[in-house]
């Protein structure tokens, strides 16, 4: 069977898919099993008895939010490791639980290429994961977002890892006006990271939204990212497709570029006489600049 082209998943030890249907996933974050809204998954559930073990089951009350209903008492938040870090879990009412396990293949990326002296831009850098995996493996990480709790969260993670809370640089910037400031500057970085969402709020009521800022927003970071470097685009629950990101990646690619995109997917666990699907989980792109670009 043919699928379309995705990113390869990766695996992380303390995470789990472990069911996923009729517009709900079923997922282990450490030891504690959350049931929370999908509306990728339009399919059956395979093994609908695994769901009453869930310990927390999050209910949408309105395009604003929701609550989550504890099946016990399961701790109002935890700590997950991945890789080298050691994260926070902590359920919100947007349904968010503060990591997202899909970018496990772009967090290898970090690990995997780290280099003495190499230089992350996070754009839009949420709670962290991504930034603490690069600074733990040896990167010097510069981490914006326009969300003081998200920075808030984002250092309380670099302390879980038995990080410096002064480990990286951290901005409560907007993300746009950020980078093209960082042009004017004539900086440049080794990897380039944005992850915008598609409607949000800079630090002093600027409007982000997707369609309109993205195109300046991959200017900017294309002009930032230094010979051989790579820049990691991805996006959720937009109305484009990996065909979108890739056109506006090539259009900045030069001589020796390589530029890819699919899709981020999260893997069902193997189950006895169920076929493990790939469950759909947003799109992305990559832009490797040639080494003599």
């Amino acid at each position: 069977m043919t699928r379309p082209a995705s990113f390869s998943p990766g695996s992380l030890a303390e995470h789990a898919l472990l069911d996923s249907g009729d517009g709900r996933k079923l997922e282990r974050f450490g030891s504690v099993v959350l049931d929370r809204p999908d509306p990728q998954a339009l399919w059956a559930r395979r093994v609908p008895s695994l769901w009453d073990g869930a310990d927390l089951r999050f209910e949408r009350e309105s395009d604003r939010g929701g609550r989550w209903v504890p099946r016990q008492r399961p701790p109002e938040e935890w700590e997950m490791a991945v890789g080298a870090a050691r994260l926070l879990i902590r359920p919100t009412p947007f349904k968010h639980v503060g990591l997202f396990p899909e970018q496990a293949s772009n967090w290898s990326l970090l690990t995997e290429h780290a280099e003495p002296g190499a230089t992350l831009l996070n754009l839009f850098g949420y709670t962290g994961a991504a930034s603490v995996l690069a600074v733990a493996a040896g990167w010097s990480v510069t981490h914006v977002d326009a969300s003081k709790q998200s920075l808030d969260w984002a250092t309380e993670n670099l302390r879980r890892s038995g990080l410096g809370t002064d480990a990286m640089r951290v901005l409560c910037e907007d993300a746009l006006r950020f980078a093209q400031r960082e042009v004017r500057r004539g900086r440049s970085y080794d990897a380039v990271f944005l992850d915008p969402p598609h409607y949000g709020r800079g630090p002093r009521g600027e409007v982000w939204r997707l369609e309109e800022g993205l195109p300046a927003l991959v200017d900017a970071a294309v002009q930032l990212l230094r010979p051989g470097g790579v820049l990691v685009l991805s996006t959720y629950a937009v109305g484009h497709s990996p065909l979108t990101l890739l056109g506006l990646l090539e259009a900045h690619a030069v001589a020796g570029d390589r530029v890819e995109a699919g899709e981020l997917a999260l893997p069902e666990q193997e189950l006895d006489g169920h076929r493990a699907r790939l469950l759909p989980a947003g799109f992305c792109a990559r832009l490797h600049r040639a080494e003599g670009a």
